[in-house]
């Protein structure tokens, strides 16, 4: 059932009738600053279990724990003070935190069968209306068939997922438009499992260096084990020389720059946080284009740049 709600007021009939839902064991699709969630109680395992049936996900991908405030956290993980400084300084926002799990609290299923639990603290206001009303900590993958690109509207939710929910919120386009940044903080040093929204230069700024997770540490995450993001059709990613007059037609372009060639669709952003805000929507928009294949420019790497980097390298296969 899709509703309509008011981002900075959100109706408390509509909310409320939804965290039943979830609290049933029901699936609820809603707006986070970052992409839309497809949500469900996390410790109901039962529950957990429908969402990886609706998007076909592997099962051990763990999924991301959304809370309503900041102390919540220390019901479903082990918070030391390095993680509460971080929690202090960026939730509520697109920080999402690997911690150690409260293994006896949190099912296997929502772990993807880890000892760590992700957690994050959205600052959408109907995501936290709706996370506050269930009381309960909501697992909330992006909205989307696995693989696909992750929805930023509600009309991206229902064509992926309409059948399975709910309640599906519609609170417009998302602010941010990539996932939250995934940062393990379980070890000595803090590792970045996947660069998402809040840049890795602000965390370093606040906290000090970074590490970049090794082959087979990127598994505490989700979405760094599989192909994500991508369209139907090939992503190909112009960084340099790219030989357009041997590329099957129509050409679908998205980037900062003017193709070099003229494209069949293109999509053009102004900023390279416009790009962020607009990468899925585009590549939907030129998916139903019908273009044959779709040429994304490489981004810069600072700010959101390094998040756009990985979505797009995933999207294409190269991730």
């Amino acid at each position: 059932m899709r509703r309509s709600v008011d981002r900075w007021n959100p109706q408390k009939k509509i909310i409320a009738e939804a965290a039943r839902a979830l609290v049933r064991g029901e699936l609820v699709a809603f707006p986070t600053e970052t992409v839309y969630g497809l949500g469900a109680n996390g410790l109901d395992a039962e529950a957990v279990r429908a969402i990886y049936r609706a998007k076909g996900r592997p099962s051990d991908n763990p999924l991301i724990l959304h809370l309503a405030n900041p102390g919540e956290a220390e019901s479903v993980a082990f918070v030391d003070d390095r993680a509460r400084r971080l929690i202090n300084l960026f939730w509520p926002g697109p920080l999402t935190l690997v911690l150690p799990a409260r293994t006896g609290v949190v099912p296997p299923v929502t772990r993807g069968g880890l000892e760590t639990v992700a957690l994050r603290m959205p600052s959408h206001p109907v995501a936290l209306a709706l996370i506050e009303a269930t009381a309960l900590p909501v697992a909330a993958p992006s909205a989307n068939r696995s693989g696909r690109p992750s929805p930023t509207d509600a009309d991206a939710v229902e064509e992926d997922l309409g059948e399975s929910l709910a309640y599906l919120l519609d609170g417009g386009p998302t602010d941010v438009g990539v996932e939250s940044t995934v940062v393990d903080a379980t070890g000595k040093d803090l590792l970045l499992l996947r660069p998402g929204a809040l840049p890795l230069e602000v965390i370093a700024e606040a906290e000090g260096q970074v590490g970049l997770a090794q082959a087979g540490e990127g598994r505490r995450s989700p979405g760094t084990r599989y192909r994500h993001y991508a369209p139907d059709v090939p992503l190909l990613i112009w960084d340099g020389p790219l030989h357009w007059e041997a590329l099957p037609g129509p050409v679908g372009y998205m980037g900062m720059a003017d193709p070099p060639r003229p494209a069949g669709e293109s999509v053009l952003f102004r900023t390279v946080d416009d790009y962020g805000r607009g990468l899925f929507s585009a590549l939907r928009h030129l998916e139903r284009a019908g273009v044959a294949v779709i040429v994304a420019q490489w981004p810069p790497q600072e700010g959101i740049g390094l998040a756009l980097r990985d979505r797009l390298l995933r999207a294409s296969g190269e991730g």
